[in-house]
């Protein structure tokens, strides 16, 4: 079960997306934003059809459909952390991305960007 902590303000978002901008994020902060970005999505799209892996960071489980138990799931989608905050905000397209993605689900374009990023122009 996700714990509802992984969430962050809406200052506290912002002030993280501007160092990651300025390239001034720190381990710390890639943690923080993956998580609350990923639980965005697991929040959008409940489920565990798919295993969304942004390594050393996070994992979370999305999408409804067949849940898997035990060894690898049957879709996986696996990226840094910094793919995956541009993809969470609408700064890289799906197509775009460098990723690793198995499983009939695993194309997450649809459920892309997960939140209305504070910082766009």
């Amino acid at each position: 079960m996700m714990r509802r902590d992984r969430t962050l303000d809406p200052v506290e978002v912002a002030l993280i997306l501007q160092r990651v901008d300025a390239k001034t994020a720190d381990r710390t902060d890639l943690k923080a934003i993956t998580w609350h970005l990923l639980t965005l999505l697991a929040e959008r799209s409940p489920g565990a059809a798919v295993e969304v892996r942004v390594p050393p960071f996070a994992v979370v489980q999305c999408i409804e459909g067949a849940r898997h138990t035990r060894g690898t799931p049957p879709a996986v989608v696996e990226m840094d952390a910094p793919t995956w905050i541009a993809l969470a905000r609408g700064r890289l397209a799906w197509a775009d991305a460098t990723l690793r993605a198995s499983g009939e689900r695993s194309d997450l374009s649809d459920l892309l960007p997960v939140f209305d990023d504070p910082l766009d122009p």
